[in-house]
């Protein structure tokens, strides 16, 4: 295992589409949920603790072994809105050609050919630290960070936000991400033995649906 491959997965600048992408957090700054760095870390806990969970489960999952097209069909049974479902797949596409040019892996070649059109992010993700030769809770604590970090990126773009009190938000959630990434790998471990139903399926509904309206929108810096 090379802890060096988390860093290269987990950083902002690997070529995975990450950027083009808010995390819900455009759609919270106009409605007036997000207007700073208080209710920033409102948002990205709330985040981090419903649809940031389930992801995490399904990258630990996905770098465990469990079959990709199982936990694919999981993450769209967990996430109810359409656009969200269209965005994790653009997301997973993407990350699909940057994993692959960086970790050649069969594994990865296999999903690539069964979802031409992409898989859900996290499924692609786990899969990809799997490549890397990284572990299940390695895959989680990236998916949990990338799942907050988009957010506190945009909004420093959305509303100006002092990029050191953006990132003040994510080092006080990180106790929060570390217990996160433990109970993503937890629930990792039982699929195994349970199957996909044992993956957690915590819900934002307030997520999902202000990214129906998001997608609506004429004009918009991020795609999600």
């Amino acid at each position: 295992m090379s802890r060096a491959a988390l860093l290269v997965l987990a950083d902002g600048r690997f070529p995975a589409g990450g950027h083009a992408h808010s995390g819900g957090a455009e759609e919270a700054v106009k409605a007036g949920r997000i207007t700073g760095a208080a209710s920033l870390e409102d948002f990205c806990r709330g985040r981090l603790h419903t649809s940031g969970l389930v992801s995490a489960s399904l990258a630990a999952a996905a770098a465990l072994g469990v079959d990709p097209v199982a936990l694919d069909a999981a993450a769209d049974a967990r996430t109810p809105s359409p656009a969200l479902r269209s965005a994790a797949r653009r997301l997973g596409r993407q990350l699909m050609r940057a994993a692959r040019a960086t970790w050649p892996h069969p594994e990865l070649d296999a999903l690539a050919r069964r979802f031409p059109k992409g898989a859900h992010q996290p499924v692609v993700l786990g899969l990809a630290a799997r490549a890397a030769g990284l572990g299940p809770e390695d895959a989680a604590y990236c998916s949990a960070y990338e799942g907050i970090s988009g957010p506190a990126t945009a909004t420093v773009r959305l509303l100006s936000l002092d990029p050191f009190d953006a990132t003040g938000v994510l080092a006080r959630l990180a106790p929060e991400l570390d217990l996160l990434a433990l109970r993503a790998a937890e629930a990792a471990g039982r699929v195994l033995a349970e199957g996909v139903d044992a993956l957690p399926a915590a819900s934002a509904p307030l997520l999902e649906v202000g990214a129906e309206a998001h997608a609506g929108w004429p004009v918009r810096l991020f795609a999600s």
